[in-house]
């Protein structure tokens, strides 16, 4: 069974992918390797007409989004759950299917401390991390709040979320993780590029309103396009091919507009975080199906003659 996932080109990280192998190995030790067969779809929005051909095809957690299609679900597809009932209706498939995300399982992996050393910290879009880069660091500290790069090691991203208070966030994952571990969180919305039909699938699914506060895009450098992952290789050339003095005048300007604008919305802003109750039914209900899993496994249900 072969575990699919997002990867970027050029060997760039991006936690919201790399959730997948951290916590899947963990909770299914030994059953991911390179056969093909049976393809296993967790964590991101991957439900599209991008998944590759398979004997089988299990999904557990996943949404739909990006892409120019559905994927077309049928007999050989097994889906445990979905990221939320947006994604549900799209694929036609019963409502039941809708849980949450299943990165929200990090709560049984990953200890949660009360001891915070960040009031605020702030986590932009992978491709707008990359676009950005080390600018970030410089706009966080205007702004008096400290800095997440979604291109950290995920151990890295864990602590850093697990020792906020209160984290603003472009990344959809980043403020999955912050529900899970209970820290409070805000969204920012920077550009057209940021999705919202997968951030409404997921509020949907912890009884939340996605109410994102706006902060000036980096105008410049957000080519125009229907997707962040249409736009990477533009993304990745344009920094690539821009002198750094027009990035050092750029930023310059640019980085005091947005900080202000990040330091009022972290100031003035209530943040959003779900009831108790509700996050540890549907880790319980995850669970419950990863159960499932397991024993159609050990029932042979994902063998190749099954």
């Amino acid at each position: 069974m072969k575990l699919f996932y997002f990867r970027f080109p050029n060997g760039i990280s991006n936690f919201g992918d790399n959730l997948n192998p951290w916590l899947w190995d963990r909770l299914l030790p030994g059953v991911f390797d390179q056969d093909k067969t049976t393809t296993f779809i967790g964590i991101g929005s991957l439900l599209n007409n991008y998944i590759p051909k398979a004997h089988k095809t299990v999904v557990f957690g996943s949404g739909v989004g990006y892409g120019k299609g559905l994927p077309k679900v049928d007999e050989s597809w097994k889906i445990y759950c979905l990221r939320g009932q947006l994604s549900a209706k799209a694929l036609g498939v019963a409502s039941e299917l809708a849980v949450t995300d299943s990165a929200v399982l990090v709560r049984r992996l990953y200890k949660q401390t009360t001891t915070k050393v960040n009031r605020f910290a702030y986590m932009p879009h992978i491709d707008h991390a990359i676009l950005g880069d080390s600018a970030w660091k410089l706009i966080c500290e205007q702004a008096g709040i400290a800095y997440i790069d979604p291109r950290w090691q995920i151990e890295q991203v864990l602590s850093a979320i697990n020792q906020t208070e209160v984290l603003l966030a472009e990344a959809m994952h980043g403020v999955i993780i912050a529900d899970a571990l209970r820290v409070p969180w805000i969204p920012i919305f920077t550009s057209t590029k940021i999705f919202p039909f997968k951030w409404h699938d997921w509020c949907s699914s912890i009884d939340v309103k996605y109410e994102p506060k706006y902060v000036m895009p980096l105008r410049k450098l957000y080519p125009p396009g229907p997707g962040v992952r249409s736009s990477l290789r533009y993304s990745l050339k344009c920094v690539k091919q821009a002198p750094q003095r027009f990035f050092k005048a750029f930023w310059a300007d640019e980085s005091k507009k947005m900080a202000i604008q990040l330091a009022d919305i972290a100031k003035t802003s209530k943040p959003t975080l779900s009831n108790e109750a509700r996050i540890e039914q549907l880790t319980v209900e995850l669970e419950e199906r990863l159960q499932q899993f397991k024993e159609d496994m050990a029932a042979g249900y994902f063998d190749h003659s099954g």
